[in-house]
């Protein structure tokens, strides 16, 4: 991914339902109380899904886009 584009919306092109679109992944100051400096730095990434809400209901959408959050975030519990 070019690093200038951080964030994008993807678009629906018929007879598609869903698409995902996965931005670049940055390093971005965190609040860190137990730091010395008061913060850290972690790396994240902005995901965006668009739906056909005549297909796809969006609070399905949401919990597909909130299960694929909790996948990246802890990848080793897709081998449970």
């Amino acid at each position: 991914m070019n690093p200038a584009v951080s964030l994008f919306t993807s678009i629906l092109n018929p007879p598609q339902s869903a698409i995902i679109a996965i931005g670049t992944v940055e390093q971005k100051a965190i609040p860190d109380k137990s730091n010395a400096n008061g913060f850290s730095f972690d790396q994240t990434i902005n995901i965006t899904g668009t739906f056909d809400h005549r297909v796809v209901d969006g609070a399905l959408g949401g919990e597909f886009i909130k299960a694929l959050k909790q996948i990246i975030e802890n990848p080793l519990e897709m081998l449970l």
